[in-house]
């Protein structure tokens, strides 16, 4: 199994496209009725972020984890604005730490209000999370809850530890893919799952597609880092190489490191300095020519060829299965 180069622009599966479609006009609502409990100071701010779109997998992942389960969609429901909302609590902060000041082809949300009342509108949409859950405390309510508080604290581990690898010279793969496990990997794997926890599924299918979501975002990620390297700045809205002039020890610049490539050290400017152009044209041709890009996308592939076996380790309903696969087909065929 191969990964599409993310360069060119893809129109996607129709059937990923109905299933986020569909999850978008069950959701959305729900997802604006949540904020507007929020004071009408945070609301301006978070209208301006929530503006810009989304894709809503996750919510789409959530919907279909309890429909795989036997259950009906609107159990659901409640996960699916839960995963939204952390989801669009960690892009905010993201792009506080990163230095961001575009998202989806507009300004975020601290460059637009300031860094402040970003810090405080995602620390609002972390907290409704929880309290959406939790207001009718079922038992399988309380479970999500729980679920959701442990992917929440594993995804800002992931996030801690990319911080810190700042600092250090190199990461190994190894280490790499452990921190983008974390990162990106335990949020998708609890919107995989979620609602089938919700439907009150029995623990093996649960498990099963957690593996789904944690492989998913492992692939997921790779194409990430893939597009933070070479994505074209008229899709992504960043430079090409904006990964390289931060300096970040993404998946291509671990596997250069393993294969003998210092591909920072081979920068005359120091960290926090910017890249001149020839400088980010030196370092893509290193890792071209020591087969970083194409390793890394078959890295991704192979956790997509997990997370599709994953699916296969329960029984599921057969129609959320093969929206599942799609899904999982749709999210890292990407160009953005």
């Amino acid at each position: 199994m191969t990964l599409t180069n993310p360069r060119s622009r893809r129109d996607g599966d129709p059937v990923a496209t109905e299933v986020l479609a569909r999850a978008r006009s069950l959701v959305q609502p729900a997802l604006n009725a949540a904020t507007s409990r929020l004071s009408p100071e945070l609301r301006i701010a978070l209208d301006h972020h929530l503006a810009g779109g989304g894709k809503y997998v996750r919510a789409g992942l959530a919907l279909l984890s309890a429909t795989a389960a036997g259950g009906d969609e609107q159990v659901g429901v409640v996960g699916a604005v839960a995963m939204e909302l952390v989801h669009n609590y960690s892009l905010i902060h993201d792009d506080i730490i990163d230095g961001d000041v575009e998202r989806r082809h507009r300004r975020t949300l601290w460059a637009e209000f300031g860094v402040g009342p970003a810090i405080i509108v995602g620390d609002a949409m972390s907290i409704l999370a929880f309290q959406l859950l939790l207001e009718d405390p079922t038992d399988a309510r309380v479970r999500a809850a729980g679920l959701l508080g442990e992917a929440t604290q594993a995804m800002i581990t992931g996030q801690a530890e990319d911080m810190a690898s700042e600092l250090r010279s190199s990461l190994s793969v190894e280490e790499c893919l452990r921190m983008e496990a974390g990162k990106t990997g335990a949020l998708l794997s609890c919107s995989a799952s979620i609602g089938a926890v919700l439907a009150e599924a029995p623990t093996s299918m649960v498990d099963a597609l957690a593996d789904y979501g944690s492989h998913l975002g492992v692939a997921f990620q790779a194409v990430d880092d893939v597009l933070g390297i070479w994505g074209e700045s008229s899709v992504t809205g960043k430079p090409v190489g904006s990964d390289l002039r931060q300096h970040k020890k993404s998946l291509p610049i671990s596997i250069a490191t393993e294969r003998g490539v210092d591909v920072y050290g081979s920068l005359a400017s120091p960290f926090g300095q910017d890249l001149t152009e020839k400088e980010v044209a030196g370092a893509l041709a290193l890792l071209e020519e020591c087969g970083a890009r194409q390793e890394t996308m078959a890295i991704g592939a192979t956790h997509l060829r997990l997370a599709l076996e994953a699916l296969d380790q329960a029984p599921l309903a057969s129609g959320p299965r093969r929206e599942l696969a799609a899904i999982a087909s749709f999210v890292i065929e990407r160009d953005q």
